[in-house]
């Protein structure tokens, strides 16, 4: 099994290419119809309901007690960690929350020719849970890419779940101490979104879930929106390298691999290059570099499926296939990325050059690795400060204002047939004379 090598000249090409594009996005029947079982029982039953299905599918008895993790086992999380992975967190840590105080906002106000002050208050959500998948692998990263950015908007709470039975994983009770996370619960799956959404005798009820997760944590986050608010649906991670003639096929097959490598099967790797040399030596490089990695037969599926080295005419066209994907993950390794990047509208992330390959945006660059899949980098933005707060409109008028507004209030409130509305602005002047 090999990546496809790809031409946009194919006369096939476009379909071809369509059908790696092609995501997946709606949610399989069967998953949303138990999903939405596993909700209401959790909506009906709180905490029963909870250690039921924690029983049932994670195979882990548990107790209303025991749902919640003690401060003393956050608390020591750190000291069971080794010294190297510990530094590297708090490196992390302290990256992250750098990049994430740019992102801050304040109120504002201003006051008009008429005299109203308009303006937009700033608020911090009360209490937001984050879900951190467990299962195959642990995802310190996850936790602190999802908590610090909700600590430094000002967010009063941060609620934690993963679904790790008894014993969660050192690196990850680590990384909720580093982020600040107030409460962690050992549960997960739609159970803990369900939890989380509605609240249990044990469980908080939170404004906003944020955080990746199986079909059916994104299936129950569906479900939900509307009691809370969620980040996004997240789907399997995807990454498009344009390279030019001068990249190395070393490089590049190194960052196609890593992306393929997260499991799911759905996971997205494709290149987009003006040379066929180079086409034809990653993929000869993907062959070698596969051979050494454990979970190569994985990896080598999701190139099978989801991946492509695709020969374009130049770097426009490239660019131009590139904002029809609207990738989760951009890099340019390429002359002058700088230039090409100002071209690019549709990314999650960009990055620019050899030295800037996707994996540092995983973990220690600082901007969030919570970023828009499956083409939604058209309209959503990687998860920020900004995802953590409020804002309110704020209106203060003076009697003249409201009374030099008023006939444009009337006729607008008239036009649609609400003459309530009319009155309300009306009656604040007809007992006085003008």
């Amino acid at each position: 099994m090999r990546i496809p090598l790809l031409s946009t000249l194919d006369a096939d090409f476009t379909r071809r290419f369509a059908a790696i594009r092609e995501r997946g996005a709606d949610t399989d029947a069967a998953v949303e119809v138990q999903t939405r079982r596993i909700v209401d029982a959790v909506r009906r039953r709180g905490d029963r309901a909870v250690i039921d299905f924690t029983r049932r599918f994670d195979g882990v008895r548990l107790t209303a007690a025991q749902l919640r993790v003690s401060a003393a086992e956050i608390a020591a999380a750190p000291r069971a960690v080794p010294a190297p992975a510990l530094r590297a967190l708090r490196l992390a840590a302290r990256r992250i929350a750098a990049f994430h105080r740019r992102q801050r906002t304040r109120s504002w106000s201003y006051r008009d020719a008429l005299g109203l002050r308009l303006g937009q208050q700033i608020t911090p959500l009360d209490r937001v849970g984050i879900y951190v998948p467990g299962g195959h692998a642990a995802y310190p990263s996850s936790v602190l890419m999802n908590a610090i950015p909700a600590r430094v908007a000002g967010v009063r709470e941060v609620i934690m779940v993963s679904p790790a039975g008894r014993d969660l994983n050192p690196a990850v009770l680590a990384a909720a101490a580093i982020a600040g996370v107030d409460a962690v619960y050992r549960i997960g799956g739609a159970q803990a979104v369900a939890a989380l959404a509605y609240g249990t005798a044990t469980i908080p009820r939170v404004d906003k879930i944020v955080g990746p997760g199986n079909a059916y944590v994104q299936a129950a986050k569906k479900i939900v929106y509307g009691t809370v608010d969620i980040d996004k649906i997240a789907g399997p991670s995807e990454v498009l390298v344009i390279a030019d003639t001068g990249a190395d096929a070393v490089h590049v097959a190194a960052d196609l691999l890593a992306q393929a490598e997260h499991g799911s099967g759905d996971e997205c790797a494709v290149l987009l290059t003006p040379s066929r040399r180079l086409a034809v030596a990653v993929q000869g490089e993907i062959d070698r570099q596969l051979q050494v990695l454990p979970r190569r037969r994985d990896i080598a599926r999701v190139l099978c499926r989801r991946g492509a080295l695709v020969v374009v005419r130049n770097l426009t066209e490239a660019v131009e296939l590139a904002d029809q994907v609207a990738p989760e993950h951009l890099e340019l390794i390429v002359k002058d990325p700088e230039r090409w990047a100002r071209r690019i509208r549709n990314a999650g992330a960009l990055f620019l050059g050899t030295f800037a390959p996707a994996a540092l945006g995983d973990y220690v660059a600082g901007p969030n690795h919570v970023l828009p899949t499956g083409g939604t980098a058209r309209f959503f933005s990687p998860l920020g400060v900004y995802d953590f707060v409020k804002r309110t409109s704020v209106v203060s008028a003076t009697r003249d204002g409201l009374r030099r507004l008023a006939p444009a209030i009337t006729c607008l409130a008239a036009l649609e047939g609400y003459d309530a509305h009319a009155a309300a602005v009306r009656c604040r002047f007809s007992a006085q004379k003008e």
